[in-house]
């Protein structure tokens, strides 16, 4: 489990938070409960929002995350999941007459999701049931923690987050790998790899303390960073 350190500007910055070492066929979902769990137990915090990828997914932890520690963990939705309301076909919450819904907030007390009519021009004016319509739809969090859960995969924050922040993740741990030559190793014991895991942890915390302290100093691949073309005509 990675910190995305937003508030280093000059290039994507991650910390470890928890790593663990385990063989090949253990699925990354068994550590996504106890990794949380050890952020709570050791820093008496943990990352409000978290992202992964599709192997992450399994709705019972999920919700089990949400209820013990107000944790949303955001992923893709599997091509062949069931839609619940109020998803439609085409993946768009819409109300039972078609309009599409926005998302308004999530109820912490109830555990639900607020959707509602927010369009400039909505079809509710021609609609038969106007007259007794709310404009305004909850859904429990439980009937889908991916679709709804406690931030709703229709949201502009879970759309930003899988589309703008999660694809920098792999690129950004794949530069520290081959910075650190991690990428040359084989360890075929599990006791030696752990040892090379708390090492290269340590060296990105070091880094990263580095960088935060001395923020103005170069980077390193300053020189090959693309830059665009000042052209001062007046």
């Amino acid at each position: 489990m990675r910190l995305w350190l937003a508030r280093y500007k000059p290039a994507v910055l991650l910390i470890p938070l928890v790593s663990w070492a385990a063989p090949a066929n253990r699925g990354e979902a068994l550590f996504l409960y106890p990794s949380l769990k050890r952020c709570v137990h050791r820093f008496h915090w943990v990352p409000e929002w978290t992202v992964g990828d599709m192997a992450y997914i399994n709705l019972g932890v999920q919700r089990r995350l949400r209820e013990e520690f107000q944790v949303c963990l955001i992923t893709r939705l599997r091509p062949d999941m069931h839609l619940v309301e109020p998803y439609t076909a085409d993946g768009i919450p819409r109300c039972p007459q078609g309009q599409q819904l926005h998302w308004l907030g999530f109820d912490e007390a109830s555990q639900e999701q607020w959707f509602g009519v927010r369009t400039s021009n909505p079809l509710c004016s021609s609609c038969w049931e106007c007259h007794r319509c709310p404009r305004e739809f909850a859904y429990p969090a439980a009937n889908h923690e991916i679709l709804l859960g406690r931030v709703p995969q229709a949201s502009f924050l879970a759309q930003h987050l899988r589309e703008k922040v999660r694809p920098w993740i792999e690129p950004a741990q794949s530069y520290e790998k081959n910075q650190l030559g991690l990428s040359a190793f084989f360890l075929n014991s599990l006791q030696i790899a752990w040892v090379m895991f708390l090492l290269a942890d340590a060296v990105a915390l070091l880094r990263a303390q580095a960088l935060l302290c001395d923020p103005t100093s170069p980077l390193l691949l300053r020189e090959l960073t693309p830059t665009q073309l000042a052209f001062p005509w007046a």
